[in-house]
């Protein structure tokens, strides 16, 4: 299909707010400009031209690139052919020095064991159950906030807590081992260290040669395994471990899992790396998701009462179990409308292992292929007046006007995240239960500036008042 047909037949009926994004330069960086530009934020280094071509390839002396925002190239390169790309090492870098061999960067058979291994526990009805935690989480946030009417807080800290006891309570259904805050603290400064891409990673330099990133993230580093090690200290001593698979967490599903054609299970490194894997992933990620969400709610009156007035009239019914999720139709168009301008995950890249020829460019084998949901998302050839937040997009009478693939908040293909279903029905609770009780007010003066660190974070924090609705 041409990329100039999937134009999106919904127009907007007024002018919609413009939210906080970097201003794309409108020429390629030379060599210094763009290595600190990388390493301070890679939203600022993409050039205009890369929001308005399909395909966009070069050579540079960091390597031969190709910028992918073309849904059938995209379909290629992350669900037809996924065997000619692999992730490239830049993402390895960044995540494995926490992460391990885990779900996030594992391939070949070590992936597709652990990926089947943990479907049970994401399973639609799995999802479901794990409904009343989250219910009772959100309203414990709630009540929590009474005694915060008024004031003004950090709304990342404030989601990245909730969602952390929101996993204990799951996923990690005897806790994660430690104090929620400490391993918050332990994230936030890896994010802000590790994630930060180092021009000497760049340029090939030695892996002796010392990366300030690296250095800082140490203590980050020593404190996840303290993290793993009480967990499964704590598991190994409970004597009431569930021995029906369906009431297994995503621990015991760990414990048990089994290598299909041999009966192994899988090593002590996996199960640690996926236990910091699915912590991180999932607090990190909805946090986010949600402050953004919090963000864009503030600065549209108009959205702000549609989606007060749904909460007002369903999660009374949600808590009862007489309304499903899917009935929040306002709330879920504006969460997906933030994750179209503010992705979890902006930036997916691949090495393309042989030669190839993609939507009529040719590919040679080593190039970078690069899909940026970020770009992807406010293409000008994909989306009408994309810089502006129009959660009407998302409205079941418009979504099919939205070409696939042009929108991937969660990837796409066999490595999609496992994990966003489970996502979209806590952020849709999260939301729906503070709009019932709070309106959330970005504080005057407030620089809100999204970076690039392995997620899409505010830079600043997202410094908000809250006001109890009456």
């Amino acid at each position: 299909m041409s990329l100039t047909l999937s134009l999106s037949e919904y127009v907007s009926t007024g002018p919609r707010p413009r939210p906080a994004a970097p201003r794309p330069p409108e020429k390629p960086q030379q060599l210094l400009s763009l290595l600190w530009t990388l390493n301070k934020n890679p939203l600022e280094a993409w050039p205009q031209s890369h929001y308005e071509e399909p395909i966009v390839t070069g050579n540079t002396v960091l390597g031969r690139f190709a910028m992918v925002s073309s849904p059938d190239a995209i379909r290629h390169v992350l669900v037809e052919k996924t065997e000619n790309y692999r992730k490239d090492d830049l993402q390895n870098l960044l995540l494995r020095p926490a992460l391990g061999n885990g779900l996030l960067t594992s391939s070949g058979n070590e992936w597709r064991m652990q990926r089947r291994s943990f479907a049970p526990v994401f399973s639609p009805r799995k999802v479901t159950s794990y409904a009343p935690a989250m219910l009772n989480e959100a309203a414990a946030l709630a009540s929590r906030w009474r005694s915060l009417d008024g004031k003004i807080v950090d709304i990342c800290e404030e989601m990245a807590r909730s969602m952390l006891d929101t996993l204990a309570t799951t996923l990690f259904s005897r806790g994660i081992g430690r104090d929620p805050a400490e391993f918050r603290r332990a994230a936030t400064r890896y994010f802000e260290t590790q994630g930060r891409i180092d021009p000497l990673d760049l340029i090939g330099a030695p892996a002796w040669l010392p990366r300030i990133g690296r250095l800082l993230s140490r203590p980050a580093l020593k404190f996840f395994p303290l993290v793993v090690n009480a967990i499964l200290e704590e598991r190994r001593r409970a004597a009431d471990a569930p021995t029906n698979p369906e009431d297994w967490d995503f621990v015991d599903t760990l414990l048990n899992a089994r290598d299909e054609a041999t009966g192994a299970p899988i090593s002590e490194e996996e199960i640690a790396a996926n236990i910091i894997t699915f912590i991180g992933a999932g607090f990190e990620t909805p946090a986010n998701a949600l402050s953004w969400t919090l963000y864009l709610l503030s600065i549209d009156e108009t959205w702000r009462r549609k989606v007060e007035a749904e909460s007002d009239r369903l999660l009374p019914d949600l808590q009862t179990g007489n309304v499903k999720i899917d009935e929040f139709i306002y709330t879920r168009a504006l969460i997906e409308e933030a994750m179209r301008l503010y992705p979890p995950v902006a930036i997916l890249s691949r090495t393309a292992l042989h030669d190839h020829v993609l939507s009529g460019r040719k590919i040679v084998a080593g190039t970078t292929v690069i899909i940026a949901p970020w770009i992807l998302h406010r293409h000008r050839m994909l989306w009408n007046d994309p810089d502006c937040f129009d959660p009407a997009r998302f409205l079941p009478q418009n979504r099919s006007n939205i070409e696939r693939l042009s929108y991937i908040p969660f990837g796409a293909g066999p490595r999609v995240c496992i994990g966003a279903t489970y996502a979209m029905q806590q952020i849709i609770i999260t939301i729906a239960t503070l709009a019932r009780h709070y309106r959330l007010d970005l504080v005057p003066g407030h620089a809100v500036l999204p970076v690039h660190r392995v997620t899409l974070r505010p830079e600043h924090g997202m410094k908000m008042s809250i006001m109890r609705r009456r």
